[in-house]
């Protein structure tokens, strides 16, 4: 093939990475503030200055086009999760990994709500992906707590709870903003979420007694 006909050929492909890009983060913010069953894609396609027609191309239907969305923020949500198996010293490993979940609140407050949202109705359109994704990672994530203990290097805990814990804590900067910024009268501002991360972090440092 000569060279003008692989640059179409890679303009094209650019076009239609861009152009799903586009559909997946305009339904991101749909289905955040409406819900599954309160989004259509006939309003997606409009948001996103699309046909319907045109729209159903790239996602022939809106499961398709949730699964998408879901998958995507599954896939960046468990990248932030990575951060508690690093190796390190516990007290800079539960650091980093509350400041990753707080960053992705604060960078992906419609991502976060959109799996909030399916969790909340009982995850039966993605429970099968997160059962087989997240819950391999949960018993990792134990795994590291465990070993601290038995080291002696954290005290003993429930680790899956101070999981728990530490999700709802962080989530909440994402899910509940809106009820935030009610009772502060603002929008959450960078200094909130630094101030958050700084005080979450002290709760969980002293639940496993590391300085």
């Amino acid at each position: 093939m000569d060279k003008p006909r692989m640059n179409s050929a890679a303009r094209r492909l650019q076009n239609r990475d861009r152009l799903e890009a586009d559909i997946v983060a305009e339904a991101v913010r749909m289905f955040a503030e409406c819900g599954y069953e309160g989004t259509s894609i006939a309003r997606i396609a409009e948001n996103a200055g699309l046909s319907k027609q045109n729209l159903m191309y790239y996602f022939p239907t809106k499961q398709a086009l949730y699964q998408r969305v879901l998958d995507d923020v599954l896939d960046e949500w468990l990248e932030r999760m990575a951060h508690l198996a690093d190796a390190g010293q516990p007290a800079d490993v539960l650091r980093a990994y509350i400041q990753a979940k707080l960053k992705f609140s604060r960078e992906q407050p419609y991502a976060s709500r959109v799996y909030a949202l399916e969790v909340i109705g009982g995850a039966k359109l993605y429970g099968e992906q997160i059962r087989d994704r997240v819950v391999p990672v949960l018993r990792r994530d134990i795994e590291v707590f465990e070993g601290w203990i038995a080291a002696g290097r954290i005290a003993p805990v429930n680790a899956t709870h101070l999981l728990f814990a530490i999700w709802a804590m962080t989530q909440s900067y994402a899910d509940f903003a809106p009820q935030m910024a009610l009772v502060l009268d603002r929008r959450l501002t960078r200094k909130d979420y630094d101030e958050a991360e700084q005080t979450i972090a002290r709760m969980v440092l002293a639940a496993v007694a590391v300085a």
